[in-house]
């Protein structure tokens, strides 16, 4: 048995059953993780979406922000983007059936027997495994039940940028959603940054990555994490693992064995198309 996590998909269908194939994956003994933005920029979010319903038991999934964004729209009454990709997913037949299931997926998934927790952009600094998993539960009931129409129309914002534990209502969720689904660099009180969404330089105005920043006490739980390609699957840290390898841009879909610590990639096949 074996439990493999996934970096993101976005859509990359053929690339996801290329990597079950390459380590013999078999839904009766293995579990797959799917670190979230399971759709869009992709050719083939569809299938990818049926793929992993399909598999039942054996996956995991958490959202991402391409997740969140067509539930925004599904849900929210929200315009498609220019660059979006998912036209086929949105007039399909069971695209009501599809998008009900992926509301219900929750942001992060723990595994305390593996040691691993799984979230599509990262853990706060500030918060322990029990913050984490409270507030992720605390969102995930808001989104998925009767708040959720409010909170899909009310979802995009980059305030509040900084958690209290005073926020309530929509505010206190969009924060929590966004550290989880969109941070990358965060300062070191923990005010999220939104703006630069490449390698880390140099930066002299106190900003780290999510993961660089002092912790003030272990997590106790590696992250497996993606939302950040320009990283390349490097994160310099042996608590967390970066799997978001740039599939849709053309590089690879990586998948991380979290019981034995082997990589597997394949490449992407955006130049066959």
């Amino acid at each position: 048995m074996a439990t493999y996590a996934v970096g993101d998909v976005q859509g990359c269908a053929d690339e996801l059953q290329d990597l079950l194939v390459a380590v013999n994956f078999d839904r009766s003994r293995d579990a797959l993780w799917l670190v979230g933005d399971l759709i869009n920029r992709g050719p083939a979010s569809l299938a990818t979406l049926r793929l992993a319903r399909e598999l039942g038991s054996a996956c995991r999934v958490v959202l991402g922000n391409h997740d969140l964004h067509f539930l925004a729209i599904h849900y929210g009454g929200h315009n498609p983007r220019r660059t979006d990709t998912l036209d086929e997913l949105m007039g399909a037949h069971d695209v009501d059936e599809l998008a009900r299931w992926l509301r219900g997926q929750p942001l992060v998934h723990h595994d305390a027997a593996l040691g691993w927790l799984m979230v599509h952009a990262g853990v706060p600094p500030r918060w322990s495994l029990t913050a984490v998993l409270a507030r992720a539960a605390e969102a995930h009931e808001y989104y998925s039940g009767t708040h959720g129409p409010e909170f899909f129309a009310g979802m995009y914002g980059n305030t509040p940028a900084n958690w209290q534990d005073s926020l309530s209502g929509l505010d206190r969720v969009r924060c929590i959603v966004n550290y989880f689904t969109r941070m990358r660099l965060i300062a070191e009180d923990g005010e999220l940054e939104f703006e630069r969404k490449g390698a880390p330089q140099d930066l002299a105005d106190g900003l780290l990555p999510w993961f660089a920043q002092p912790r003030p006490a272990p997590l106790a739980a590696k992250v497996a994490f993606g939302h950040w390609a320009a990283l390349e699957g490097v994160a310099d840290n042996p608590e967390v693992a970066a799997l978001d390898t740039g599939c849709v841009w053309g590089r690879e879909l990586t998948a991380l064995c979290l019981t034995t610590g082997e990589l597997t990639a394949v490449p992407s096949r955006k130049q066959e198309r």
